[in-house]
């Protein structure tokens, strides 16, 4: 059955844009588009009550029964579980690709997200800010440079760790980042890049990524709006 996709085309939604190309799993498009404040409808509040995207409802989830989730390493895992798809049985090639993916949860997309904001999105420009979150982006690129040398994807072969880290790597310019610096990122870059299956995962309401940024979209993605219950 078809896998319904709550999404808007930010690294976050990518990530399951892309598994679910990966996985050719039939998948029912509903735009949440996070600048108008679609995250704070009430019915969507009950499938992300953290008011954010992704999130998936599967009518036919893992026992047969109906579930929806939200987070986009939990919805990962579960794809990944339910199509037996881009992450090991071994149990410890299995902790690997799950720890790597738990390197992106909590401190890649956070910190690069942080970077992002302050560089380009901040009503006034706060340089210890930008220096903090533009050196620790820095930092965390050269984590993932060191792991590369020795590895062609993350987690040894193409994973969930992949698709959860390169749509954070897509901005890197706008991270203060230079790929130049980082020759082993910057092969695996460009070695997802070239997937048709990644591809259309970044091109699903691509069209949509155009569109004015205006004080409306601040409000919403960053102002008062978050804390309202």
């Amino acid at each position: 059955m078809t896998i319904d996709l709550y999404y808007w085309p930010t690294p976050n939604g990518w990530k399951i844009s892309i598994m679910l190309e990966e996985t050719e799993t039939p998948y029912n498009l509903i735009p949440v588009n996070i600048t108008a404040g679609d995250q704070f409808q009430p019915e969507y509040l009950k499938i992300s009550p953290n008011n954010k995207m992704p999130a998936i409802v599967d009518p036919n989830g893992l026992n047969g029964n109906p579930i929806s989730i939200f987070e986009s390493g939990a919805i990962l895992l579960y794809l990944a579980e339910k199509t037996s798809r881009f992450i090991p049985d071994n149990p410890s090639d299995r902790y690997t690709v799950i720890q790597w993916l738990m390197f992106q949860m909590g401190g890649l997309g956070p910190m690069l997200g942080q970077a992002d904001h302050f560089r380009q999105y901040a009503p006034e420009k706060i340089p210890y800010a930008i220096e903090r979150y533009t050196n620790e982006a820095s930092r965390l690129y050269g984590v993932l440079n060191q792991q590369l040398s020795q590895v062609e994807y993350v987690a040894g072969d193409y994973s969930i760790a992949d698709m959860a880290i390169y749509p954070w790597i897509v901005p890197h310019e706008k991270q203060g980042q230079n790929l130049s610096d980082f020759p082993h990122l910057k092969r695996w870059f460009e070695t997802i890049s070239q997937r048709p299956t990644v591809s259309r995962g970044l091109a699903v309401l691509s069209e949509s990524r155009t569109k004015k940024f205006d004080e409306k979209a601040r409000e919403n993605l960053f102002g008062t709006r978050q804390f309202q219950q």
